[in-house]
C-alpha cells in the first residue's frame, strides 16, 4: 500500500474510532458541547467548512482515481490469460483499486455521518441548554408567583384587619354613644327625682305650716269660745 492510501485508511480509521466515541455512552451532549466550544476546536471551527470541503474534495478525487483503476482492470487481457503470473498482477492491482475504493468510499461516508454527529449533538446540547433555562425561568415565575400570592394573602388579611378593625371601632362608637344616652336619661330622671323630692319636701313644709296655723286658729277659737262663756 502507497504512502497515500495509507494515510486514506488511517483518516478511515480514526473517523471509526470519532464514530464509536460519538455513539457510546461516554459523555453527555452538555460536555460534547463544551469540548466543540474549547479554545483549539473554536480557532479550526472558523474554518471549518473550507477544510471540510478541501477534504471531500480529495477524498472523491481519489474515490474516482480508484474506480477508474477498477474499469481499467477489471477488462480481461489476453496476455494476462497467457502468462499467469501477469494475470496474477492484474488481480492484485484490481484488488488493490477495490480496496481503495471501499477504504475511500467509506472515508466519504463516515465524514458525512461524522459531521451529522456534532450538527446533531450540537443541536441537542442547545436544545437542552434552552430547556435548562426554560426551567429555571419557570422556577423563578413560579417562585414569584408564590410570593406574589403570599403578599396578597398577607395584604388581604391585613385588609380582613382592617375591615374588623373599623367594624370594632364602629361597634365602640355605637356603644359609647349609647352609653351616654343611658347617662343622659339616668341625670334627666335624677334631676326629675331631685325636683320630685325637693317638691314633696316643700309641700311638706307647707302642710306642716297650714297644719301649725290651723292648730293655732283652733287654739284662738277655743279661746274665744271660752271667754264668751264666761
Amino acid at each position: 500500500m502507497s504512502l497515500v492510501w495509507t494515510l486514506i485508511a488511517t483518516f478511515l480509521y480514526v473517523e471509526i474510532a470519532i464514530v464509536l466515541l460519538f455513539v457510546l455512552p461516554i459523555a453527555s451532549p452538555s460536555r460534547w458541547q463544551r469540548f466543540f466550544k474549547s479554545r483549539f476546536l473554536e480557532m479550526i471551527n472558523r474554518q471549518a467548512q473550507i477544510y471540510f470541503y478541501l477534504l471531500f474534495g480529495v477524498l472523491v478525487l481519489f474515490l474516482l482515481e480508484a474506480i477508474r483503476e477498477m474499469r481499467k482492470y477489471s477488462q480481461s487481457d489476453a496476455n494476462a490469460e497467457a502468462h499467469p503470473n501477469v494475470g496474477m498482477q492484474h488481480s492484485m492491482r484490481l484488488f488493490r483499486a477495490q480496496r481503495n475504493f471501499y477504504i475511500t468510499g467509506f472515508s466519504i461516508f463516515l465524514i458525512l455521518v461524522i459531521r451529522r454527529l456534532v450538527m446533531l449533538i450540537s443541536t441537542q446540547a442547545t436544545l437542552l441548554a434552552q430547556s435548562e433555562a426554560s426551567m429555571r425561568q419557570a422556577q423563578s415565575a413560579s417562585t414569584a408567583a408564590r410570593t406574589l400570592l403570599s403578599q396578597q394573602k398577607d395584604k388581604e388579611n391585613e385588609a380582613d384587619k382592617d375591615d374588623e378593625t373599623a367594624e370594632a371601632q364602629k361597634l365602640i362608637g355605637e356603644l359609647k354613644n349609647k352609653l351616654r344616652e343611658l347617662t343622659a336619661e339616668l341625670d334627666r330622671e335624677r334631676k326629675d327625682k331631685e325636683a320630685m323630692k325637693s317638691q314633696s319636701e316643700s309641700l311638706n313644709k307647707e302642710y306642716d305650716r297650714l297644719t301649725e296655723e290651723y292648730s293655732k286658729l283652733e287654739r284662738k277659737l277655743t279661746i274665744g269660745d271660752s271667754r264668751k262663756d264666761e
